[in-house]
C-alpha cells in the first residue's frame, strides 16, 4: 500500500481527494492536514510514503514543508499540486527536493497515477509545466553545465529526465537498452555534479540547459 497524507487548506479539496485516492486498492490516505506546520507533523506521526502538498498554505507555504521534511532527512516523497506554474516555484520546488509537480487542472486518473509514480521514486512533472519550460529553453539562450560538458546524448537524455521520463521510458523513446540509458543517467549526473536524478533536472532548471539543443528530438541512431 501506497500510505498518503493530503495537506491542503482547502477541506473540499482534502475531502475529495482523499475520495479519489480512496477508490484505488493500492494507496490509502493515513492522515489530512490543513497547514504546512499541521502536515510536517503528521508526516513526522505517520511516514507516509507520499505527502500531497498544495504551495499556498496559510503560515509555512508548501515548498517551506518540502524544505522542512528535507531538513529532517525525513523519507516521505513530496507530491505538489499547486494552481501556480510559475518558473520560480517549480525550479525552488525541485531544488529543495520535491519528487513531482502536479497542475490542480490535473485530472484524477493523473493525481493517481502521479502518486503511484512518485512512490516509485520517479520524478513527475505536469505535461503543462514540460512544455512551458521547453518553450523556455527554445526563446533563451542556453547554457551549458559547468562540471564538465555533456555530449549530445546525455543532452537528450536530461531532457527527458526534465520531462519526468523513467530510465524505462527512455530507454523506449530513444531506441536504447535499459543499461545504456543508465549509463547516460550516470554520466549526467558526474558531469552536473550532482548526486540525483531530482538534483540534475533542478540544475537544469536553474542554468537553463536543453537537451535536445540543436535537434528536433532525442536522436535514435
Amino acid at each position: 500500500m501506497i500510505r498518503t497524507v493530503i495537506v491542503d487548506d482547502h477541506v473540499l479539496v482534502r475531502e475529495g481527494t482523499a475520495q479519489l485516492l480512496a477508490r484505488e486498492d493500492d494507496i490509502e490516505v493515513v492522515g489530512q492536514a490543513g497547514t504546512g506546520e499541521e502536515g510536517v507533523e503528521l508526516c513526522a506521526q505517520l511516514a507516509p510514503d507520499v505527502a500531497l502538498v498544495d504551495v499556498n498554505l496559510p503560515g509555512m507555504s508548501g515548498l517551506g514543508l518540502a524544505r522542512e521534511l528535507a531538513s529532517r532527512a525525513s523519507e516521505v516523497r513530496v507530491l505538489v499540486v499547486s494552481a501556480y506554474d510559475d518558473y520560480a516555484y517549480v525550479a525552488e520546488a525541485l531544488d529543495i527536493g520535491v519528487r513531482g509537480y502536479l497542475m490542480k487542472t490535473a485530472s484524477g486518473r493523473e493525481l493517481v497515477e502521479s502518486v503511484r509514480a512518485v512512490a516509485e521514486g520517479v520524478l513527475v512533472l505536469d505535461s503543462a509545466i514540460s512544455a512551458r519550460l521547453a518553450r523556455r529553453w527554445r526563446d533563451g539562450p542556453a547554457a551549458r553545465p559547468g562540471p564538465g560538458t555533456l555530449t549530445d546524448r546525455e543532452h537528450d537524455v536530461l531532457g527527458l529526465l526534465v520531462q519526468g521520463r523513467s530510465n524505462k521510458q527512455i530507454a523506449a523513446e530513444m531506441g536504447l537498452g535499459l543499461r545504456t540509458v543508465e549509463g547516460h543517467v550516470s554520466g549526467v549526473l558526474a558531469k552536473l555534479g550532482v548526486t540525483s536524478r531530482t538534483e540534475a533536472v533542478a540544475y537544469s532548471l536553474r542554468h537553463r540547459l536543453t537537451a535536445t539543443e540543436g535537434s528536433d528530438g532525442p536522436r535514435r541512431d
